[in-house]
Formats: structure tokens, C-alpha cells, sequence
């Protein structure tokens, strides 16, 4: 049976009319700042509606320029980390959380950051009534290329109501949580580290998700300032790997006992992230 073309078009006229109609009517539920532009780069804040218990799910978009980078939460040996401050009596920041980063040269230093556009999720709760909640935040973090450039910005915003976001919020939160390393899991994890007695040397055996192919990129953090990642003896042993991570220089008089330290391992396409105990 042959349908009339005619009246396709006008049902299809009709769906599209409608569907405008519906999108018109329902607001997108989301803060987005206007972008802060420095030499080497821009920055903006965007931030979800607060869920019940006045969580609000929120990043930082960071977009270098072609050429330039930005850093992570340990710059390597050198660079200027990220530094976010929420003030007001509004919204408080929980945790900031990194994407992976990958190794980068600046001449013969090496540094550990982004050389591309990423976001930071941030972790906020509002203390306040949610109605009126608004966030002001500043973000003082560093873009290089030849030289590292502070860039600072503020940013305020008010936090939408309850709703639903529009497309644009959910797709670049979602995509920054999507590049978080993961957790340890049986495949992939730290099976056991050692510190040497005389504090210079840190011994980690690892499960990796492959038996093959190169060394994993491990990057030790420590004290705030201090990130290892050279490392020595190598050995794959199946999906195990035991490597020493060569430690500079700790503080004066810094007791490792009893502190915690991060470990980020990259191993092929995955990422891992957990915490190093010391007794």
C-alpha cells in the first residue's frame, strides 16, 4: 500500500513542532560560567543542580591552547599545581578529583599534567538552604609552554534548582568522571611496597591487567610537593611487576610512620589509584 508523501511531511512537521515545543518547556537545570581567558589558555565552572542531601556535582574546564599544558595534583619537578578555594557561608568543596595525567617534557624537565583540554570534577556540598545556594570559587592554576604562567580566575555563580541539566553539563561531567583511574581491583593493584631502611628506596610489587608489553607509568605522591616516578629494576613476573621507585629528598625531620601516600599506576589502556599505608 503506497502511504501519501504529502501527508509524511506534514506528520513530520507536526513531530518536530511538538518536540520544539517540549524542549522549549523544560530549562536546562545548570550552572555554567562564562570562560577566563589568560594567554596560554581559558577556564569556566560548571555545576549541576544539589541532589537531596545537598550534594552538587560540578567541575572545572580547563583548556589550554595548542602547545601549552596545564598540571596535575603533583606537577612533577616543577609547574604549579591546581588550587581551588570555595569561600561564603553557601557551598563547601569536599574533593577535587584528577583525570589521568600523562608524562610531559618541558626542555629536560619532566612533568605530570595535560596537554589538552580536561576537567576537574569537584565535589561540593551546599550548607546552606539550596534555593539560594551560590558558588564562588577561585581557581589559581598554571599554563606553560616555555614558561609557566599563573593563571587565576573567580568565578560566581548561582546553583540551579532541581531539575534536569541539558546535554552539554551532563556530557563534559560525565566525560571527566569516565577519565578517573579506577580503583584496585583483583587484575590490577598494589600486592605489597617496602620502604628501604635508609628511606631512599621504595619497593612495590604490582598486579598488572597484561603480562606483556612496556613498564607501567607509576607516579608515587607523597608529602604535598613531592611526586616520585624513576624508576629501577623493572622485572615482569607473569601479570606481576616489581619495581623500585627511587625517593629524593623528604622534609626535614619528616616521620613517614603512620602517614598514608597515593600511588597511580598506568598500565596500557587502564589506570589505578589507591593509597600506600606505612606503620
Amino acid at each position: 500500500m503506497l502511504i501519501n508523501s504529502k501527508r509524511i511531511q506534514i506528520a513530520l512537521k507536526l513531530i518536530a513542532m511538538l518536540a520544539a515545543v517540549g524542549f522549549a518547556s523544560f530549562p536546562a537545570f545548570a550552572a555554567t560560567s562564562d570562560w577566563a581567558s589568560s594567554e596560554g589558555g581559558r577556564m569556566r565552572v560548571v555545576a549541576l543542580s544539589p541532589d537531596a542531601d545537598g550534594t552538587v556535582r560540578a567541575g572545572l574546564q580547563i583548556e589550554p591552547k595548542p602547545g601549552w599544558i596545564t598540571y596535575w595534583r603533583e606537577p612533577g619537578e616543577s609547574g604549579i599545581p591546581p588550587q581551588l578555594t570555595v569561600t561564603g557561608d553557601d557551598v563547601t568543596l569536599k574533593a577535587i578529583a584528577y583525570p589521568v595525567p600523562k608524562p610531559l617534557m618541558i626542555g629536560s624537565i619532566e612533568e605530570i599534567g595535560y596537554d589538552g583540554p580536561v576537567t576537574l570534577p569537584l565535589d561540593l556540598k551546599v550548607t546552606g538552604p539550596a534555593k539560594s545556594a551560590k558558588l564562588d570559587l577561585t581557581a589559581f592554576i598554571g599554563i606553560c609552554r616555555d614558561i609557566c604562567i599563573p593563571f587565576q580566575a573567580s568565578f560566581s555563580l548561582p546553583l540551579p534548582g532541581a531539575g534536569k541539566a541539558s546535554a552539554e553539563e551532563f556530557s563534559v561531567l560525565n566525560a571527566a568522571t569516565a577519565s578517573l583511574p579506577e580503583a584496585p581491583s583483583p587484575d590490577f593493584s598494589v600486592l605489597g611496597h617496602t620502604l628501604s631502611t635508609d628511606g631512599k628506596t621504595l619497593a612495590l610489587k604490582l598486579a598488572l591487567p597484561d603480562t606483556d608489553g612496556p613498564a607501567p607509568r607509576i607516579y608515587v605522591t607523597g608529602p604535598s610537593g613531592y611526586a616520585f616516578f624513576r624508576q629501577a629494576n623493572g622485572e615482569r613476573k607473569g601479570t606481576n611487576f616489581d619495581v623500585d621507585i627511587a625517593l629524593s629528598k623528604l622534609p626535614n625531620s619528616y616521620d613517614i610512620h603512620g602517614k598514608s601516600w597515593g600511588i597511580l599506576v598506568v598500565s596500557g589502556n587502564r589506570a589505578m589509584e589507591t593509597t600506600l599505608a606505612f606503620d
